[in-house]
């Protein structure tokens, strides 16, 4: 059978289940939204004048919960209007609808007897064929479908979200016995292509994967930091970026969690195991007592870290008294910070014999034999497993990733001599010469299984890039980018330069790609795999030649950058720019042009200039106020002052989505422009849409743009001037946004006359290189290159 989800049904309106149906508004599928009909009523509603009866009150769970997602951080809606997908509903009045939902979603209290009485309720009235699914974190799947019918037993599933759910990418998929296999392969790809995430298909067993080893290996980490005598703080200085972990690290992670959330996890393990595991899954008295004083964290307002005025305190284990936030300091962590690669800095660290190396192996290689001793008992490859400790808790390399980047030889070496056991399917893969678990040949991932090495099998639509030019190689390169050959008649554009920063090599090669797609090719897309997109001009470069009044240098790259994006916009063969993370600056610019843009969800767009003194000076200004004015139906309440209005609001406050649909809506996307639901497809999808637009491609037409002109001019400098007036902003602010508003008027002619886009590139630039020699706008770019956040002088 062909099958559609297009609607759902959630039970449960806490922060998990809010949370699921606010990702799933995002990407477009409607939800009722469930909760029980609450037994008394609040102040607030008695004032009201309202009963138990009204549907208000009956509602208020789901109603309060729907509320709450525009006031949460990080936000759970990447478009407030999103929210107009959810239905508030309860569990008495609603239940017969539940046969509208295509997909059914428990997300009640972790407790399998109440789990089991709501999938009694929900049989009664979902329709035949209908996808249920339970969010548990680690109850049986297999006891909650007890007692239920044959569709019902055939069409149910564990699909356990990570919170929160629109940000963390890893679903782990848990079917039961009973599960249809059908079934089973397009949850899967509907997990992945169109919910966006990573899929990794678990057993049924306690807590699945990630929440199985990433548990253990806190609880690891926390009982050698008692075991040592190493402070709170001293472990967190280790155990985040350093080896691949996020910044949160070991404590500020347990913050965000809950300590409650934790120990409940750890509970979960701990009543379903035996031995030496049980006794690391058993929490240590000092967390309980936390537990017990309400410190559970960042929800609490303390937990493992306080704050203090502005300083942050961390707590100490022993005396549960608050003190000065330590840091570990070894001659190891200065050697590993020289190192290039994360596995190279991972052997600096482990391998050593100061404090923090021996603190690193005692977490680290417990971890690492867990994860191999449970390959086979909670997935069936540790491929899966790997994936769901990156996706899930954000590691760089998953366990069996870390083992070789460390060695497998080696680290089986050093934790024989710690009297530790190798599983015996690791010793037989070193015994027959086999020296890592994955192997790459010719662009291709092949993994160790059952004794001989398996190729990876991947979704088609994820590219990756570093893989795919060493199957392919390159066109041309140089040191900021890549020219590759995509197949099927596309290049990429590759950005390879640190933090994807526009310089000379950049221009150079947009250039060369001009000439070469134009020959060769029937279309370009403009994408990479780095961090971010691109965060903009290479500003360090900029201030440099601005200290040394090289004014005709930077004035000589400006116009480059200014003719290479013309380039691009008036190519004979499509362009599609593919957007993520951070695309700021100039790398907003360089998107702005290109006929078609292809967003990541979490695409975060915007023209950030002022923030260091300048405007943007790459054609942003006038791309946006294209955009702007492209995007109002022309006719008789047609307001041009308005476009320009807009655009210089949008600018002069460095405004930047939140979003790939917040891109939109600030304009920096069109309302044609694409969203990939999947980040790991962009490549992929933009690729496609290339090839669509090269069927039937006509370069763009060039005309002349309306502006506002002088008198525009006049109205735009009103708020500015009135903010200054008010003390909201500095001199130099008001200075820029003279400049600014000059620029998005179009100089000195009357209203509403039609200029070329090469004057208002004009404009532009003499604008920026105005600024650029202003004493403190170069101020802002220094503070900016040392500091990372914005100075006001």
């Amino acid at each position: 059978m062909v099958r559609h989800i297009q609607k759902a049904a959630v039970i449960g309106s806490g922060v998990m289940g809010s949370g699921i149906a606010a990702h799933l508004a995002n990407i477009g599928i409607p939800s009722l939204l469930l909760d029980i009909v609450p037994n008394s009523l609040t102040e607030q509603e008695q004032a009201k004048g309202l009963t138990l009866n009204d549907r208000a009150v009956r509602n208020r769970m789901s109603e309060s919960a729907i509320s709450k997602l525009f006031k949460q951080k990080p936000a759970p809606l990447s478009a407030k209007d999103h929210a107009m997908l959810i239905e508030a509903g309860n569990l008495e009045d609603d239940l017969s609808r539940l046969s509208e939902a295509d997909w059914i979603i428990e997300v009640v209290v972790e407790n399998l007897d109440v789990k089991k009485k709501v999938f009694e309720q929900v049989e009664k009235h979902r329709k035949a064929g209908s996808v249920i699914s339970s969010n548990t974190s680690g109850i049986s799947i297999e006891a909650m479908v007890e007692g239920r019918s044959e569709d019902f037993k055939k069409h149910f599933l564990g699909t356990h979200f990570f919170n929160p759910p629109r940000y963390l990418k890893l679903l782990e998929v848990i079917p039961t016995q009973h599960t249809d296999p059908d079934l089973l392969t397009f949850m899967k790809e509907f997990g992945e292509n169109v919910l966006g995430k990573g899929v990794v298909l678990a057993k049924d067993t306690p807590n699945f994967i990630a929440n199985r080893i990433g548990t253990y290996g806190l609880l690891v980490t926390v009982q050698e930091m008692l075991k040592r005598n190493y402070t709170v703080g001293e472990v967190d200085s280790v155990t985040g970026p350093l080896i691949g972990r996020p910044k949160s690290a070991t404590f500020r992670t347990l913050d965000v969690v809950g300590l409650d959330t934790f120990i409940h996890v750890a509970k979960n393990v701990y009543d379903q195991v035996d031995g030496e595991e049980k006794a690391v899954f058993d929490v240590p008295e000092f967390m309980l007592q936390m537990r017990d004083k309400g410190w559970l964290g960042s929800k609490s307002g303390q937990g493992f870290f306080r704050k203090d005025g502005k300083q942050i305190a961390e707590i100490n284990p022993s005396t549960l008294e608050y003190q000065e936030r330590s840091k570990l300091r070894a001659p190891s962590i200065d050697m590993a910070k020289q190192e290039k690669g994360l596995a190279n800095k991972m052997k600096a660290l482990i391998y050593s014999k100061d404090r923090a190396g021996e603190l690193l192996w005692s977490i680290l290689s417990p971890t690492l034999l867990y994860s191999a001793q449970l390959h086979g008992e909670i997935a069936d490859d540790i491929t899966s497993i790997d994936k769901a400790m990156k996706w899930g808790f954000g590691w760089e390399m998953g366990p069996f990733e870390t083992w070789d980047a460390i060695g497998v030889e080696r680290a089986a070496a050093k934790l024989k001599e710690d009297g530790a056991t190798i599983p015996a399917w690791v010793e037989q893969m070193l015994e027959s010469g086999h020296k890592t678990f994955y192997k790459e040949e010719d662009g291709d991932l092949y993994v160790y299984h059952n004794g001989t090495y398996q190729l990876v099998e991947e979704n088609e639509k994820s590219i990756n890039l570093k893989r795919w030019k060493k199957k392919n190689g390159v066109i041309k390169k140089n040191t900021g980018a890549s020219l590759i050959d995509l197949g099927d008649g596309v290049a990429l554009l590759e950005f390879h330069s640190p933090s994807n920063a526009i310089g000379m090599d950049i221009i150079q090669m947009v250039n060369f790609a001009v000439e070469e797609v134009s020959k060769n090719y029937k279309g370009l897309v403009i994408g990479n795999q780095g961090k971010n997109f691109c965060v903009g001009a290479n500003l360090a470069m900029i201030l440099m030649e601005a200290q040394d009044d090289n004014v005709f240098e930077i004035e000589m790259v400006v116009k480059q950058f200014q003719q290479a994006m013309m380039r691009l916009k008036y190519s004979s063969f499509p362009v599609v720019a593919a957007p993520f993370g951070m695309t700021l600056g100039g790398g907003a610019e360089v998107c702005l042009p290109a006929d078609y843009i292809q967003a990541s969800p979490e695409t975060y767009m915007g023209l950030v200039e002022v923030g260091v003194g300048l405007i943007p000076g790459g054609g942003g200004n006038k791309e946006l106020y294209l955009n702007f004015y492209n995007s109002l139906p022309k006719g008789v309440d047609f307001d041009l002052q308005k476009v320009a209005n807009k655009v210089f609001e949008t600018i002069a406050m460095a405004k930047v989505s939140t979003s790939g649909a917040e891109a939109r809506d600030n304009h920096f996307l069109t309302q044609a422009d694409g969203i990939s639901a999947n980040g790991d497809h962009l490549i992929y999808d933009a690729k496609q849409t290339v090839l669509h637009l090269a069927e039937n491609y006509a370069a763009p037409i060039k005309r002349k743009v309306p502006v506002v002109g002088e008198t525009g001019y006049a109205t735009l400098l009103l708020g500015a001037q009135s903010m200054y007036h008010s003390g909201f902003i500095s001199d130099h602010d008001l200075k820029i946004a003279k400049k600014l508003a000059y620029v998005i008027a179009g100089g000195k002619v009357p209203f509403g006359t039609e200029v070329d886009e090469e004057y208002l590139l004009k404009l532009e630039r003499e604008a920026f290189l105005s600024l650029i020699q202003e004493p403190k706008s170069q101020m802002r770019m220094q503070h900016m290159l040392v500091k990372g956040k914005p100075l006001r002088n």
